[in-house]
């Protein structure tokens, strides 16, 4: 077992910090949301006072972030970790960001003699609270080694994609890719409920033939179809839009850098800017349905 620093515990990163110290470990959290410390609190983690406190003399730090300006800011800042974390620590960068600052930090605490592995997940709430998440994880076999160790805790199935960034590369091209059988899906069923088609029946065709996929099957757009999807409660509880438009901007970023043909991806980030705009940015991004739907 390893004494673990976990910072970040918010709708993803907190069922992750509880899952760690179920697992037996040594957890010491931090969050800018008291409510979030005391529920971790509540399940036997440790409590820190700031981020220096949660990561010093740590095995493990773990960092679950919104974005890579705040992740930069907590490692390398004027008061980053760098100057603080153990020769011997391995740092778990989780969030979602850009490749090149992935890629930044990482180098960084590289040459500071600190491991670092950048390892974004898929699998959403219900997947963090499960422990069923995927990793998807960039940095060095060694590095990786290690990591897989305590991801194993949170997930069950950990990716080496390659080295540092990768990870973020291939986690951007998998949610592009969701985002765009999302849109399809939603299209797709709202055309045959027009044509006077029940959502269920067609579901269950589609799913008998090529047009499968997993949005269709686990994650389905349409109200009622299946039980227990946000969908089926209001577009509520799962990977909110403003997450997806996140997202695909990063995707959008990479595309351009490398010169990328993303027309579909492009689409996909049009209409779910268009859904922020229209005050949706806080419902799940299977919410796209409504944009079809004439009762939307």
């Amino acid at each position: 077992m390893a004494n673990i620093g976990f910072i970040g515990l918010g709708n993803m990163g907190g069922p992750m910090a509880a899952n760690l110290v179920k697992a037996g470990h040594v957890v010491t959290v931090f969050d800018l949301s008291q409510q979030a410390m005391q529920t971790l609190a509540d399940v036997g983690a440790k409590v820190a006072s700031d981020v220096i406190e949660c990561a010093v003399n740590q095995d493990i730090t773990i960092s679950m972030l919104p974005a890579g300006k705040h992740v930069k800011g907590l490692y390398l800042g004027e008061k980053g970790l760098i100057n603080h974390l153990s020769k011997t620590s391995l740092v778990i960068d989780c969030s979602t960001i850009d490749a090149a600052s992935a890629k930044e930090v990482g180098s960084q605490l590289q040459k500071a003699g600190i491991q670092f592995v950048d390892a974004p997940v898929s699998g959403g709430v219900a997947g963090a609270t499960n422990g069923t998440l995927t990793f998807i994880v960039g940095g060095s076999d060694e590095s990786f080694s290690r990591a897989k160790t305590v991801l194993c805790d949170m997930g069950k199935n950990i990716f080496h994609a390659g080295e540092l960034g990768a990870g973020q590369v291939a986690k951007i091209c998998n949610n592009m890719l969701l985002s765009i059988l999302m849109a399809g899906t939603s299209e797709a069923l709202q055309m045959g409920i027009d044509n006077g088609l029940d959502p269920k029946v067609l579901s269950e065709i589609m799913l008998q033939s090529s047009g499968r996929n997993w949005t269709l099957e686990l994650y389905n757009p349409c109200p009622d179809v299946l039980p227990n999807v946000p969908s089926s409660r209001g577009y509520t509880g799962g990977f909110m839009v403003d997450l997806m438009a996140k997202d695909l901007g990063l995707a959008i970023e990479a595309a351009n850098q490398s010169n990328s043909a993303t027309p579909m991806g492009a689409l996909a980030k049009n209409l779910y800017n268009l859904m922020q705009n229209q005050g949706m940015g806080g419902e799940d991004f299977s919410a796209i349905f409504k944009l079809f739907s004439k009762q939307g």
